[in-house]
Formats: C-alpha cells, sequence, structure tokens
C-alpha cells in the first residue's frame, strides 16, 4: 500500500510540473512502476493483487505496455507467462529506476546501529560459516549488538527467496543468477588437496600419478561423480577411485583426517577446518573459482543492507 501511495506522490508531481510552463507531453509513470511489478511477478494476477487492481485492469495496463514498448513483454507457456528478451532487459533496468524514484521520496533518516534490532539470514556453505562466520559475528557486534545473523543452508539458489527477503545475503558461486540479482565479487578462491598427516602423499613429490592412484572423496551437493578434478585428471588419462560421496566439504575432511582418504577443498574456505592436516597443491590445473554475495536490489540503497555487505566485504578482505 505504501509503495502504492509513492508511486500516485510521483505521479501527481509530475503533472504539477506542467503548471509552470507550457504543457509537455509526458510518459505515464504509472506504467513504469505496472512493468516493474509485472515483470518481476510474471504473473498478470498476482501483479494485479500486489497494485490492489482487477485482473482485466491489470490487462489492459499490460495492453499500454505492449503497445508503449512495442515488445509483447509476457507471453504465454502452457498454463503460465514468461519473458520475452526484450523483458528480460528491461527487467533489470525498471528496477533501478524504481528503486532510485522510491528513494527519492523516502524520508532521509540516520542509521543508529545502536540500537539496530533484526535478524539479517545469510545463505551460504558450511565452510564459509566456519571460517568467516566468527569474524563476522564479532564484526557485527562491535557496531550493533542487538542484530542476529541466521546463517541458513544452500539447499537450492531460487531468486524467489532473494526477492522475497526471505534471505537477506547470498554468498557463495554465483553461477546462474538471472538479470534481477546484484552481484558484488568478495574473493577467489582455488581448490588443494588435503590429507591426514603421517599419510603417505605426505612425503615426496605429488604427481598425477601418485595423485590419481588413491582413494578419493567427492564432494557434491547433487550427488555428481565427477567434477573439474576428474577433467584435469583426463587430460593425463587418468581416473581417480572414488570412494564415498559426501554433501559439504567439513565431512570430506572429517573422514580425511580419520583415514587414508583424500580431500580435495576450497583453499580459503577450509583454514580452520583443516589444521593438522597435510595440504598440498593439486598436480593438476583447474579453474579458481569466484566466491560472490548476491542480493536483490530492491535492498541496493537500503542503509541497513548496506552496512551489513560493507561488514561481509570487510571481514574477507581481512583474511587475505
Amino acid at each position: 500500500m505504501w509503495r502504492k501511495a509513492q508511486h500516485l506522490h510521483l505521479i501527481h508531481a509530475w503533472n504539477a510540473m506542467s503548471c509552470y510552463g507550457p504543457p509537455m507531453t509526458l510518459p505515464d509513470l504509472n506504467l513504469l512502476f505496472a512493468l516493474d511489478i509485472l515483470l518481476t511477478e510474471g504473473s498478470v494476477a498476482r501483479a494485479a493483487d500486489k497494485l490492489r487492481l482487477s485482473p482485466s485492469a491489470m490487462s489492459r495496463t499490460l495492453a499500454r505496455l505492449r503497445e508503449a514498448t512495442g515488445d509483447p513483454l509476457l507471453v504465454r507457456a502452457g498454463r503460465g507467462l514468461v519473458p520475452t528478451p526484450r523483458a528480460l532487459e528491461l527487467r533489470q533496468q525498471t528496477g533501478r529506476v524504481v528503486q532510485d524514484a522510491e528513494a527519492l521520496l523516502r524520508p532521509a533518516s540516520l542509521l543508529d546501529l545502536s540500537r539496530l534490532d533484526r535478524t539479517f539470514t545469510l545463505r551460504t556453505n558450511e565452510g564459509f560459516v566456519e571460517e568467516y562466520g566468527p569474524r563476522l559475528v564479532a564484526r557485527i557486534e562491535a557496531d550493533a549488538p542487538s542484530v542476529r545473523l541466521r546463517f541458513a543452508p544452500k539447499s537450492d539458489k531460487d531468486v524467489a527467496s532473494l526477492r522475497e527477503a526471505a534471505v537477506d545475503l547470498e554468498i557463495g558461486v554465483a553461477g546462474e543468477t538471472g538479470p534481477e540479482v546484484r552481484i558484488q565479487a568478495l574473493f577467489r578462491d582455488r581448490f588443494i588437496g588435503v590429507v591426514r598427516a603421517g599419510h603417505p602423499l605426505g612425503q615426496g613429490a605429488i604427481t598425477p600419478e601418485r595423485f590419481a592412484a588413491g582413494r578419493h572423496i567427492s564432494v557434491s551437493r547433487r550427488g555428481r561423480e565427477r567434477g573439474p578434478i576428474d577433467e584435469a585428471l583426463s587430460q593425463f588419462g587418468l581416473q581417480r577411485t572414488l570412494v564415498c560421496m559426501v554433501s559439504g566439504f567439513s565431512a570430506a575432511l572429517a573422514m580425511a583426517r580419520a583415514s587414508d582418504l583424500i580431500a580435495s577443498v576450497p583453499e580459503r574456505h577450509s583454514q580452520g577446518a583443516r589444521a593438522g592436516m597435510f595440504s598440498f597443491p593439486l598436480p593438476v590445473t583447474t579453474v579458481e573459482v569466484t566466491i560472490s554475495m548476491l542480493w536483490h536490489p530492491r535492498l541496493d540503497a537500503d542503509p541497513t543492507q548496506c552496512w551489513l555487505r560493507d561488514c561481509v566485504r570487510e571481514v574477507c578482505a581481512s583474511s587475505r
């Protein structure tokens, strides 16, 4: 309701400008806000509900948008609607313009972190929590002692959780995210091999042949048996023996610590967890991964969200 009132406020402001000079032909800015919600929801019915309009009125608005942009924007696919390529281009631009417009109409206020009392949800893997979680909590507490952090597991990467503010910030490899998600790189990481102290690989040069001949742990949340390391070994005509698969790097390190199994884990994500173990560069070349933080554009200008992202960046930068 507040958002709709802000939209109407902006329209009236545009109309008032015409009193100070010759009449101007201005675009109907209501269409801009309607376009943002339509492209975000991907549904005429849900967009109508958000704007408190009837479905028929929302359909007429979509028709006007199609005429204004010269593009169908949303087309039927089965029982739903899918965006056209032009709509995907507009979605990010429209969200930014609407957000900036709302920021202009929002009363300015100073952020008092000492009185901030809320919970932020960060979706990330257990390796990030173990390595950076304690420092991030300490950094948050230094500014805002009443703020709590909830670390949610990375069971999936649905954009809806970011859009609906169920997740404030996601941290990990960006992958396929879509145009409506903001991304900022935090650091780069590489995979290394880890074995228990006293493991045979701790003596002598670690060649691709010696590495492949060992018994390995595969880490995959999706149960995949092969990955970049296997592709790299195949260039040498080698294949490693996978003994088991786990869903997280912590479990892989725990098993390697108590056996002769070989774990391959991200170097920076696992510094603390592999203390006392023997770590070594992989004898094959694999691509480094970029760890980023992702958030929805609607949170871009929010002062508390800006502060949270600053804290994450600071903690990650301090560990380099």
